[in-house]
């Protein structure tokens, strides 16, 4: 599915007025006009502590830009195109963890491997991936290689906390409840990163993804955080 076809698809799914199912409803703590509130007060607090956070880690970066440049070359960064808010596409940017022809590497493993296109369809994910190089696979264990999401944070792409980002071709998976997905922004944690990551079910990423839209809260948001550092310290379906 390309850039066209999301949005596009976006005026279908809003024609149908299709809501994600009743266990996923707003939570009964709070009303309406404290959650429009909350949404300049989510936005002031992204700024600033994406701010904070690339002071406070910029020798790490600096490092690992010398390090990746001495290791693996250029580029350094990826540019990923994903979903943003209301549909608008934006380059999510994370340290290159794959070797430079990455997308041919992918299609030559799943042409060999007719097991592996099974879990490539369900998942989008691989446990084994060709592309990822041994440097990669160390900086994706420990997240950091998502460091650089801080920039589309303070630029107003992404959230702190909000859904996992998804590529186009994943709307798909979403079904009805895209409209929900881009309601909000993407986020560089969520309810996803502390439950799991890759080793729950795409349909659970989607219920978590939809359960963090509806029942949002600068509370539930702190919590999400406070939860993230055990979650990356156990690299628990990180790969």
């Amino acid at each position: 599915m390309n850039d066209m076809n999301v949005s596009g698809n976006l005026n279908a799914i809003n024609s149908a007025h299709l809501h994600a199912p009743e266990q996923f409803a707003f939570s009964k703590i709070g009303n309406e006009a404290s959650h429009r509130l909350s949404i300049p007060l989510k936005r002031a607090l992204d700024t600033a502590m994406s701010l904070v956070g690339l002071i406070v880690l910029m020798p790490m970066i600096v490092m690992l830009i010398a390090l990746l440049y001495a290791v693996q070359g250029r580029p350094i960064f990826v540019r990923h195109r994903r979903v943003g808010r209301n549909g608008v596409m934006f380059p999510c940017l994370k340290f290159r963890t794959m070797v430079p022809n990455a997308e041919e590497a992918l299609l030559r493993h799943l042409a060999a491997n007719p097991s592996v296109r099974a879990e490539w369809a369900a998942t989008r994910k691989l446990k084994n991936d060709p592309r990822i190089t041994p440097l990669g696979a160390l900086l994706r264990k420990s997240s950091v290689d998502e460091i650089p999401q801080l920039f589309n944070v303070v630029l107003g792409h992404m959230s702190i906390v909000g859904p996992r980002p998804i590529v186009s071709s994943e709307a798909e998976f979403y079904g009805r409840y895209f409209v929900d997905y881009i309601r909000v922004r993407p986020g560089l944690t969520g309810l996803w990163q502390i439950s799991g990551r890759n080793d729950i079910s795409y349909n659970a990423r989607v219920e978590l993804d939809m359960r963090y839209v509806r029942e949002q809260s600068i509370w539930g948001d702190i919590v999400i955080m406070a939860k993230t550092v055990p979650a990356v310290l156990r690299a628990q379906g990180s790969y």
